[in-house]
């Protein structure tokens, strides 16, 4: 797949998946990389959508520009049809397009002008053997489908060796709800999520998300393979440990919660205990039925003694409000291996304001903020604000019952 430039625009790859660009909106996969907006929903952006071939292209001789011209696009598949091409099997687009190579496709988004102007804002060239317009067409047809049925359809491409299709397929599932993760998730073929794990040849980013879903629908025995795996010195997840962790945990709770605890440790590497956090995150926030979350703050507390990574299990704390633990957050602040790193006092210091906000009887919290307060008054107001600001964005929009109404 090539792009060809028609208008400064984001690439078919880059225009593939909703959802991130909110205040407030997260993924609501726990363990996905997505890398943009999918396919079906630039599809309802778009006023048309065509896919053929290209000929006769010709410069215009009275511009010096790259691409002023014409070409002309033989329609095979109409992708989204508009009345302006109904009846025809040729149209002139007003841009020039040189032939990428012998038999390619082109997959072109239009925008329609209300005189009937066309403007090819995107298209891409393709090999005459790709599967896009097969793929297209069913992503079309499933998009306004129950959930269940929308994922299914997809997973049958997660691994599909064209990149374009594969990235959407994977794409679709990120922008899930994990809700809808979970309910689908049993029907999937455990042997294909393991054989998708258990190949060097699959992307790196690929491996949270086939770890959680394996270990929805894996049995005992796949709980011993992921171990495998996991223990394989061959084989360093880089990316995606925490989805093959979940995984192994939700298949085997008790060995697999066991097996995490033992990856905290001074020696071990960042990412690794990243991926523990995120792990533990994850269990906090969707699965307290599998992993309990006194489990879960034990492990937090571990990953609070480990200073490269302290502020964040604190953030974490502070935002499930878990008030409790002042006098063991506050303790780090007086022990070199973490008040010589800034971002942990910080983090220390936000915990110490929330505690205090939230529980005036917080004496430990309060005595904090204030001491703090006459080293910087400044750096205690701007953190206050900040987490002022942070509580607005966390808070829903109004609703039009819920806007203040204008006195009468």
């Amino acid at each position: 797949m090539r792009t060809i430039a028609m208008r400064v625009g984001p690439g078919i790859i880059g225009i593939l998946a909703t959802l991130w660009f909110g205040s407030s909106a997260v993924w609501a996969c726990p363990f996905c990389a997505p890398s943009g907006n999918t396919l079906s929903n630039e599809v309802a952006q778009a006023d048309m959508i065509l896919y053929g071939s290209l000929s006769n292209a010709k410069l215009d001789p009275q511009d010096g520009g790259f691409n002023k011209g014409t070409t002309e696009f033989h329609i095979e598949i109409v992708i989204k049809p508009h009345d302006i091409i109904k009846g025809k099997k040729t149209i002139t687009i007003p841009r020039y397009i040189p032939p990428e190579g012998r038999g390619y496709k082109y997959l072109i988004f239009f925008n329609v002008s209300p005189t009937g102007e066309l403007d090819p804002y995107r298209g891409d060239a393709f090999p005459p053997d790709s599967r896009l317009p097969e793929y297209l067409q069913g992503a079309i047809a499933v998009r306004n489908k129950d959930a269940a049925t929308r994922l299914k359809y997809f997973f049958r491409y997660l691994e599909d060796k064209d990149v374009v299709i594969s990235s959407d397929a994977y794409n679709e599932f990120a922008a899930a709800d994990y809700k809808e993760v979970r309910e689908v998730a049993p029907h999937f073929p455990p042997e294909t999520l393991l054989q998708w794990l258990a190949d060097p040849n699959t992307r790196g980013s690929r491996y949270g998300l086939y770890g959680l879903l394996l270990g929805h629908c894996g049995k005992p025995e796949h709980a011993r393979a992921l171990r495998r795996l996991l223990d394989d010195k061959e084989r360093q997840f880089a990316s995606g440990l925490d989805g093959v962790l979940a995984g192994y945990i939700l298949l085997d709770p008790q060995e697999g919660w066991k097996y995490l605890t033992q990856l905290i440790h001074d020696d071990q590497e960042f990412p690794v205990k990243y991926a523990v956090l995120r792990t533990a995150r994850y269990f906090w926030e969707f699965r307290s039925d599998v992993i309990p979350r006194d489990k879960v703050l034990d492990v937090m507390k571990q990953l609070v003694a480990q200073p490269d990574i302290a502020d964040m299990p604190i953030e974490d704390l502070r935002k499930w409000k878990q008030w409790q633990l002042t006098p063991l957050i506050l303790s780090y602040a007086d022990k070199p291996s973490h008040n010589t790193i800034p971002i942990n006092m910080r983090a220390i210091l936000k915990f110490a304001i929330a505690a205090a906000q939230a529980d005036p009887k917080n004496a430990a919290a309060a005595a904090f903020v204030a001491q703090a307060r006459q080293q910087d008054a400044k750096r205690v107001e701007f953190l206050e604000e900040l987490l002022k600001d942070e509580e607005r964005l966390l808070q829903p929009n109004p609703t039009p019952k819920d806007s203040p109404q204008p006195k009468k």
